[in-house]
């Protein structure tokens, strides 16, 4: 099996220069970046990015640089575009098409090699998985006590159902990390998968975990530093 890694992470985003900011003096790109550079099983390794600077620092970790253009460096750009143009880089440049991609998102650092390499395992040994994904149990979030506003007030999204207002009876609610996913090739270009990412196919496996932190505010960057300290 081929296995490659792609990192992507861009320049402008809502918390200025979050990619880079440095935590225990490497920049956030970094630990993603590092933890898949030693996985046992990922062989080749990319990072698509509109920012030299996380551009060159993947560079020094063996990464390949792909420069993203303008069109899928906006905040509307979709991520399966920049995945697939990514695919198309490898094919075009370098005659190359893992079946299994292991995408990496520059703003959350919390991630460790050994997550990479079991996630990698439970698609290698079943070839009806179409993905493998981390993921977070959170009860207190849940899909079902969540409200929306209507005329002026608020209302539920699920009208004629009963839910309970402890959690504890409630089924229980994951939510998708964007640290890393793992993602048979075949099936990005499938896109048949449960929406908002489809491209992660029908038989998505979970890897729970307790916590995952991608940085969108200052906030964040403390708990990562915290999360860091304990971890790496």
């Amino acid at each position: 099996m081929q296995i490659a890694a792609l990192l992507t992470g861009k320049k402008n985003s809502t918390l200025k220069n979050k990619n880079f900011i440095k935590i225990l003096g490497k920049p956030v790109c970094f630990y993603p970046a590092f933890a898949a550079s030693k996985s046992k099983f990922i062989k080749k390794f990319y990072t698509s990015s509109d920012s030299k600077k996380i551009l060159d620092i993947c560079f020094k970790l063996g990464y390949k640089k792909i420069n993203r253009p303008k069109k899928l460096s906006s905040s509307k750009a979709k991520h399966i575009d920049v995945i697939k143009h990514s695919l198309k880089f490898m094919k075009d440049k370098h005659n190359y098409t893992p079946d299994l991609l292991v995408v990496l998102l520059a703003n959350s650092p919390t991630i460790k090699t050994t997550w990479i390499d079991k996630c990698i395992k439970k698609i290698l040994n079943n070839q009806s998985v179409t993905s493998v994904v981390p993921v977070v149990n959170n009860n207190d979030h849940h899909p079902f006590r969540a409200k929306k506003i209507l005329r002026n007030y608020l209302v539920t999204f699920f009208k004629k159902m009963k839910v309970s207002s402890n959690r504890q009876d409630l089924p229980n609610s994951f939510f998708l990390g964007h640290n890393f996913w793992v993602l048979r090739t075949k099936e990005i270009y499938r896109n048949k998968g449960f929406g908002p990412w489809s491209f992660m196919g029908k038989k998505t496996l979970p890897f729970i975990l307790e916590e995952i932190i991608d940085i969108h505010s200052k906030e964040d960057v403390g708990r990562c530093e915290k999360w860091l300290k304990n971890f790496f």
